[in-house]
């Protein structure tokens, strides 16, 4: 039995708010869904920036608070040296995030929906 994949599953639980980040140079853009892949929000942007990775942090307080979740966890590709920012600060304030293969991430797009097309509202609910 893979224990590590069982421990990876086991981070999302019933009270997970699961956040995915499409990283960009500029701007990046989250989705919120829950523990069974549901979306519980539209696509919203945030500047890669101090001021923008607090507006990330108010909305991602509204959005626990909204769906009743006690806990976040974020994935992201590490898209060439801009997620580095953004991971110093959800580790300064204690906010979970896994790294995402950017090759799981495509061969899951391709298996959603059968096309190859890239499209950054489908990479950020993988």
């Amino acid at each position: 039995m893979n224990h590590t994949r069982n421990d990876r599953l086991d981070q999302v639980q019933e009270d997970t708010l699961v956040i995915g980040i499409d990283i960009a140079k500029f701007k990046h853009y989250a989705c919120a869904v829950n523990d069974r892949s549901r979306e519980l929000s539209d696509a919203f942007p945030f500047h890669q920036s101090r001021n923008g990775f607090h507006h990330l942090y108010d909305e991602l307080e509204q959005l626990k608070k909204a769906h009743q979740k006690t806990n976040i966890l974020i994935g992201f590709e590490p898209t060439g040296h801009y997620w580095m920012n953004l991971a110093q600060f959800l580790n300064h304030h204690g906010i979970p995030f896994v790294l995402v293969s950017p090759l799981h991430v495509n061969r899951a797009k391709e298996f959603d929906d059968n096309l190859q097309t890239k499209n950054d509202r489908k990479d950020l609910l993988i």
